[in-house]
């Protein structure tokens, strides 16, 4: 697709004392976030407001997902001290809701849900009033690895869907449509008191009754959260844009996704799954 940006998907630098800091602190505690390993839009906002979402077990994925910036190599040792490491940063940034991610380790015999277990209950324990958010891999439908983070007691457990089932073989070639479904209907029966999130990208070349069939998929798995944001190509070794979805769209699926029972949408071209996230929480529980 050669077709320029639309003005909506123009993002403003900004920077600031705030935006170092948090690279420092991060540098110091030797930890990764998800929103420089995937490029995201809004870093540089999310840091300039003390906001960062930690990226645990490590920067190299064991999936060949086609939208993702994030590096495929061999994964590193898991860093034993990383869950103390997040929850003193928390600390030192004064963090009332934080969102934990990771790559997929498919090469870990839990998938990393072990780590995610200690890093939720580090943070948990050293910092009594922060809500924490997980964004999970599907632990290769392992019902054994999603309880033990479940037994963490996160607030809230995201796990994103990312596109229409029939691109899947594109874009996703090693995840199961169906088995992310799955995941977030099994959330809802182990502990109703958890809620669910997921999300999507537009742009790559899906069809709007295949979004619509997705959200109904998402209601019925029981999830309570939705984000919708336009899929940005990393480079040309990515899968490619297909269409830049225009404003009026987004407004409409926010629309339509919040009549089908979501509690909360968020869906504009520069939403991504940990965008606001706090602010998602509250509206919820006014």
């Amino acid at each position: 697709m050669n077709e320029r940006k639309p003005e909506w998907l123009r993002i403003k630098v900004r920077g600031g004392q705030n935006n170092a800091y948090v690279e420092n602190m991060l540098e110091r505690f030797n930890l990764n976030t998800v929103c420089e390993e995937a490029n995201c839009p809004n870093r540089m906002e999310c840091f300039g407001r003390n906001t960062a979402t930690f990226m645990i077990l490590g920067n190299n994925c064991t999936r060949n997902c086609t939208f993702c910036n994030v590096t495929k190599k061999k994964p590193e040792p898991v860093n034993q001290d990383e869950p103390l490491n997040i929850s003193r940063a928390v600390r030192e940034l004064g963090l009332a809701h934080v969102v934990i991610t990771s790559v997929t380790r498919d090469d870990l015999p839990d998938g990393g849900a072990g780590h995610f277990y200690n890093v939720i209950r580090s943070i948990k324990e050293n910092n009594l009033d922060v809500t924490v958010e997980v964004l999970i891999p599907d632990f290769k439908g392992s019902l054994e690895s999603l309880r033990t983070v479940i037994e963490a007691k996160p607030d809230i457990i995201n796990h994103n869907v990312e596109t229409v089932p029939r691109l899947y073989p594109e874009v996703r070639p090693m995840a199961v449509y169906e088995r992310s479904l799955e995941l977030l209907e099994r959330v809802k029966k182990i502990d109703e008191g958890i809620y669910t999130k997921s999300g999507i990208m537009v742009g790559l070349g899906e069809k709007k009754e295949e979004v619509l069939a997705v959200f109904d998929d998402l209601r019925k798995a029981g999830c309570d959260f939705l984000t919708i944001g336009q899929y940005l190509a990393p480079s040309k070794k990515h899968h490619p844009v297909v269409e830049y979805i225009h404003l009026d769209v987004f407004r409409e699926y926010k629309e339509i996704a919040l009549e089908k029972g979501f509690l909360n949408v968020a869906s504009a071209p520069l939403v991504r799954s940990s965008y606001d996230a706090a602010k998602m929480l509250r509206k919820s529980e006014q």
